[in-house]
């Protein structure tokens, strides 16, 4: 299953890093020291967010539009694709 969700990326202000929040995950966010660092680690969370919402039986929130989402300054959209691979029980 692949799923595609938008990523709200802000430079960090101190450093040459950036934070990643995802407007539709509560509480998903990723960081990293560059922007691929950044990318990965939303990438990650993102994961173990959708992850944990198939293990608990709920369903995945729709995608925001982009000109929904607000930006703040310095920052921009971007949408990241998140790959699940659902195996067979093995019970």
């Amino acid at each position: 299953m692949t799923f595609t969700y938008p990523a709200v990326i802000t430079p960090h202000k101190d450093d040459d890093g950036f934070h990643i929040v995802f407007p539709d995950l509560e509480l998903c966010e990723g960081d990293g020291p560059d922007l691929e660092d950044a990318l990965d680690d939303a990438r990650e969370a993102a994961y173990n967010w959708l992850m944990l919402e198939l293990e608990e039986g709920g369903e995945f929130p729709a995608q925001s539009h982009e000109e929904d989402i607000e930006v703040p300054e310095g920052g921009f959209v971007r949408r990241i694709i998140v790959r699940i691979k659902l195996l067979p029980d093995s019970d």
